[in-house]
């Protein structure tokens, strides 16, 4: 089956977006991207799922969240080839950003270890707080030491690779964010997700994880408008990168 790839609004440099499931989507931080003059293309890897990816060389790699372990292969045949798309960027230093899922896949690629329903769950927007590292980072640098971000995780990151700098934690999970080199980032949390996408989260998935569905909606509610701007600025940061690369 040929891979289903939605092209980018612009002429810029190519984003490669793998999308790992039809619910998903880069939302606010594919529109970042788009403004700062990239062209995110989404590869809908769901969709076509023994077929192989985008053929087309792209400058940075983004890859988001799903309902899967990195190595679960059997539930998710895309994710070997989505494994090579991120060994073969890090191999060329072209920059990557992993989202949930995709934070997960690149620790695991990097020699990390994940484990699936480790920890106690986190949903909705959540309290992060930035390490000292992340004051030296091209991204995170001046950021607010304590701040939100919207969540929605079981299984969680137990060990960054050699070498990661780790960047940000929670009270429920540590490794909420790292850098690897120069230019490859994964975080557990959700900077794309916008306040609709929550409120359509299932609320019987919610009861069942231990969350009043109306307290999830409500609380992302309140804080998105602190939150949200921090996390469009990392964004904005990701595509400067990306520029330079």
């Amino acid at each position: 089956m040929t891979p289903r790839v939605t092209p980018g609004a612009t002429a810029g440099p190519p984003v490669l977006v793998v999308q790992n499931g039809p619910d998903g989507g880069p939302g606010r931080f594919g529109a970042r991207l788009a403004e700062e003059g990239l062209s995110p293309e989404v590869w809908h890897a769901y969709d076509a799922p023994h077929g192989p990816p985008p053929g087309r060389a792209h400058r940075a790699l983004v890859v988001l969240g799903g309902g899967h372990l990195p190595d679960g292969d059997e539930g998710a045949p895309w994710l070997p080839r989505t494994r090579e798309l991120v060994r073969d960027a890090l191999d060329r230093q072209a920059p990557v950003f992993g989202i949930c899922l995709g934070g997960q896949l690149l620790a695991h690629v990097a020699g990390g270890t994940v484990r699936g329903e480790h920890g106690p769950p986190e949903v909705g927007s959540t309290g992060l707080t930035l390490r000292a590292e992340a004051a030296e980072d091209p991204l995170f640098h001046g950021l607010p030491e304590r701040v939100t971000a919207i969540e929605n995780h079981v299984d969680a990151i137990t060990a960054l690779p050699p070498g990661a700098v780790w960047l940000a934690e929670s009270a429920g999970c540590p490794h909420q964010a790292f850098r690897l080199g120069g230019s490859a980032w994964g975080v557990q949390f959700h900077p794309e997700a916008t306040e609709a996408q929550v409120a359509r989260w299932p609320a019987e998935r919610l009861r069942r994880l231990g969350f009043d569905p109306a307290e999830v909606r409500d609380r992302t509610r309140r804080e998105a408008p602190v939150a949200a701007p921090v996390w469009d600025t990392v964004a904005r940061r990701f595509a400067a990168v990306v520029h330079a690369a």
